[in-house]
């Protein structure tokens, strides 16, 4: 009797376990889901270009009149100012010319008065006076032409700014507007930044300021700031001074120039750098953290949102330009929606979620 009670006792426990292994799973709780409430903001428009940095004004120094070089009077790679002596040529046959101009000039001068005293008491004919008065205005305009050939023995700095290295040297023969610059000076405070956009992005800009949601007459619109390859910053910021008017058609980008201040000397010409450049602002603007967006199939970028029943839904979109680590949204979120931005691994569409907002950051 005791063998068949612990028989059935023990199949009695089998008979439970068998029952309680084919009852439906436990509900498992929804995923608790980080969400991020969509509000609209001014969101500034930059974008981050290529460009290269030129002088604000460039001459090549060349000689007006020829001659041998006697002396340099600058330093090469030294700032020069506008009207400084930068070479003197040999102005010993220009004085010469000069000296007998104003020769001539003196006796031209004595003839002209002489004879228009004579004329007066038609002593002469008036034709005599006609060719001694136009000899006399001759000897002016050669004297005032040697003086001038004289001036240019001395050969000066056309504008301020940095001179390069010297073509010449002491004894060199120059002549009177050779190819070869003599030197190069370059005005590098202000410097120019010259900036090459996609005209696809300016198209676009300028379609979404006539459309009323960019404002592009803001101050801050002009402003422009400069990154080096070395990721560091430049200190100074600069402005847009104007967008070229023709697409470059090997590129098909459009050329931007900004203006920066340099009065350290930092910027040389040729230099390639980063330049952001505010160009607008979108006064409605929709921000959401880059890591809240996903692809579909086609690569088209989605993202997840909590709808009024909190279950998952997956969301297309349209993203513009990066600002920072987020995206700016176009098309397919609006003001109120919940888009989930933490715990999306574990979040299918369509499937409860706990929701738990997050401060924005």
């Amino acid at each position: 009797m005791r063998r068949f009670l612990i028989v059935g006792t023990l199949g009695a426990a089998l008979l439970a376990g068998c029952g309680e292994q084919g009852g439906p799973p436990p509900q498992m709780p929804p995923a608790s889901v980080g969400v991020l409430t969509i509000a609209e903001q001014a969101v500034s428009l930059a974008n981050e270009l290529p460009g290269r940095t030129s002088p604000f004004a460039i001459s090549e120094v060349r000689p007006q009149i020829s001659g041998i070089v006697t002396r340099r009077l600058f330093t090469e790679g030294s700032n020069v100012r506008a009207g400084q002596p930068l070479y003197q040529i040999d102005p010993a046959p220009y004085r010469a010319v000069l000296d007998s101009a104003e020769a001539t000039l003196g006796s031209s001068r004595a003839k002209a008065e002489r004879y228009a005293t004579l004329l007066k008491q038609n002593a002469i004919s008036a034709q005599d006076n006609d060719d001694a008065q136009a000899a006399y205005k001759l000897a002016q305009a050669t004297v005032q032409s040697a003086r001038i050939n004289m001036n240019f023995t001395r050969i000066a700095a056309p504008i301020s700014g940095r001179i390069g290295a010297s073509a010449v040297t002491e004894g060199a023969l120059v002549t009177a507007q050779q190819a070869q610059a003599l030197a190069t000076i370059s005005t590098l405070d202000p410097i120019y930044v010259d900036i090459d956009q996609s005209s696809n992005e300016l198209i676009a800009l300028q379609r979404a300021v006539s459309q009323g949601g960019v404002d592009s007459k803001s101050p801050a619109t002009a402003a422009v700031t400069l990154k080096f390859d070395d990721g560091t910053s430049y200190s100074h910021e600069g402005k847009l001074q104007f967008t070229d008017v023709t697409v470059d058609p090997s590129t098909g980008a459009v050329r931007l120039r900004a203006i920066f201040p340099n009065k350290e000397g930092l910027l040389l010409p040729g230099l390639y750098v980063r330049a952001v450049v505010t160009q607008g602002i979108d006064t409605r603007g929709i921000l959401i953290p880059q890591n809240a967006v996903g692809r579909d199939t086609k690569g088209d970028p989605t993202v997840m949102v909590v709808d009024a029943k909190n279950l998952a839904r997956l969301r297309p979109i349209k993203t513009g330009r990066a600002v920072g680590n987020q995206w700016q949204v176009t098309e397919g979120l609006k003001v109120g929606d919940k888009v989930i931005v933490e715990g999306l691994a574990k979040v299918q569409p369509d499937m409860p979620v706990a929701p738990q907002e997050i401060a924005k950051k």
